[in-house]
């Protein structure tokens, strides 16, 4: 496939990196010639200098023979106005481009997007990607990670192994036996930095995060099982006013019982956003000031996110708030050299806006019938949902005759949408989707699995 990316930032640096090694042809665009220079050093890619909405700009990166444009600059009107030359004087077929201001989102100008006015083919919202997942870690408390598939039938969720876990030690073929009627398979194991698919006979060790697949409704039960089940936060404190601390403060506001404070250091964002958010307390002030946390009663609070746009802010206050009393603490945190210094901070989580970004991208990218996808890691592993066509190598056949590359973990089959635990005798059939997690080696062999035609490849 050949790629243009315009933007060289930390989004495009990721998106090029991650499709690069999987032997795309990917051009990079921007205006920093060190930018430039810096991604063609590190990573086989083109790199073109210049403005990545202008005509001759992507002429030069070779946009008549593109297949894709992704547009992920830090102007949301760069990014619009390159997908709409690339398919009014291009006719690119796939055109995506990341917007972040939220009055170009509303639904009553969906049509904007149209084919007749501002043909895009995908949006990319990365607050609302990170805001969505800020809710369904509160949904789902005692998990570091949740990701919803199959229409929210199925979700995968990340748990640390503790020293409490009654199932340490235990090969994983033996967990479902233990515990009747659950349907949980653990598809990813990170161990000392490293994360891959583990095989029947693997057992999990104290220190690992453990990713799960589970039907939706077993969520509760298996964080029980494994030791990590906590009450759900009710006095919520969000610190920065941003769109996605808005977002977040918005939905949140839905849920009766739940009481929502934010602190925003900017009076008149401030005073913005108190006029849209009705039953949120605003606090106009500075995070890292210990009176102002104490105001909005982040002792007492159950769960502090930390959401501004500067990373020291976000960790600082993270630990401020710790410090004070708040049960729990999440943090924002865009560097990725920065993000290893959760466990030493003593932050529950780190919210990688790149990684949001990245795995929304990724779905619109993958070839076949990949539905979902959502990258691990640093893109060391991903989970995705693909469906079974009549032309796959594994319809028809049994999960062991399939004869599953390593590297690769089924967690579930939805038939005719019901969820399924997949053992060995499961016939796959053409329809099905299957939930999995795919080591990076294994992603060629998953695009096979579900490829379009015999000679789609």
């Amino acid at each position: 496939m050949r790629v243009i990316i315009c933007g060289a930032g930390r989004v495009g640096y990721g998106l090029a990196s991650r499709l690069s090694s999987e032997n795309n042809m990917v051009t990079v665009v921007d205006l920093s010639a060190d930018l430039i220079r810096n991604i063609t050093t590190e990573l086989d890619v083109r790199g073109v200098v210049g403005h990545g909405s202008h005509p001759e700009v992507l002429k030069r990166a070779g946009i008549e023979n593109a297949d894709m444009i992704i547009a992920v600059t830090h102007s949301d009107e760069v990014n619009m106005i390159a997908c709409q030359v690339a398919h009014s004087l291009f006719s690119i077929p796939t055109k995506i481009a990341r917007v972040r201001a939220q009055s170009y989102l509303e639904s009553e100008y969906n049509d904007l997007y149209s084919r007749e006015n501002m043909p895009i083919d995908i949006i990319i919202s990365p607050e609302i990607e990170i805001g969505k997942g800020i809710l369904r870690r509160l949904n789902t408390p005692g998990a570091f990670n949740v990701v919803g598939f199959s229409e929210g039938r199925v979700q995968m969720i990340g748990v640390k192994i503790t020293e409490n876990c009654p199932i340490i030690n235990t090969p994983i073929k033996q967990i479902p036996d233990l515990f009747s009627g659950l349907h949980a398979a653990i598809v990813g194991v990170k161990r000392d930095g490293e994360i891959f698919a583990p095989v029947p006979s693997d057992p999990l060790n104290v220190g690992d995060d453990a990713y799960f697949i589970t039907q939706s409704d077993h969520a509760t039960r298996l964080l029980e099982i494994v030791g990590n089940r906590e009450n759900k936060a009710r006095h919520i404190v969000i610190i920065g006013g941003g769109n996605t601390g808005a977002y977040v403060a918005k939905e949140l506001e839905s849920i009766s019982g739940i009481r929502v404070r934010v602190i925003e250091r900017d009076k008149t964002r401030a005073e913005y956003i108190a006029e849209d958010l009705k039953r949120t307390v605003i606090l106009n002030g500075d995070a890292m000031d210990a009176s102002i946390q104490e105001e909005a009663g982040v002792s007492k609070s159950e769960m502090v996110i930390c959401l501004t746009n500067d990373d020291k802010t976000n960790l600082l206050s993270a630990v401020l708030a710790k410090k004070l009393g708040a049960a729990h603490a999440i943090s924002l945190v865009n560097e990725v050299s920065m993000q290893d210094m959760q466990s030493e901070l003593g932050i529950d989580m780190i919210i990688d806006p790149r990684a949001s970004t990245i795995s929304s991208i990724l779905r619109h990218v993958r070839r076949g019938r990949i539905l979902d996808v959502y990258s691990l890691e640093n893109g060391d592993a991903e989970v995705m949902e693909g469906e079974v066509l009549e032309t796959s190598p594994l319809a028809g056949k049994t999960i062991g005759e399939a004869g599953m590359a390593d590297g690769i973990a089924i967690g579930a089959i939805i038939h005719k949408g019901q969820v399924n635990f997949p053992e060995y005798n499961t016939v796959i059939k053409q329809g099905d989707h299957l939930v999995l997690l795919a080591e990076k080696s294994a992603l060629k062999d998953i695009e096979r699995m579900f490829r379009v035609s015999s000679d789609y490849f």
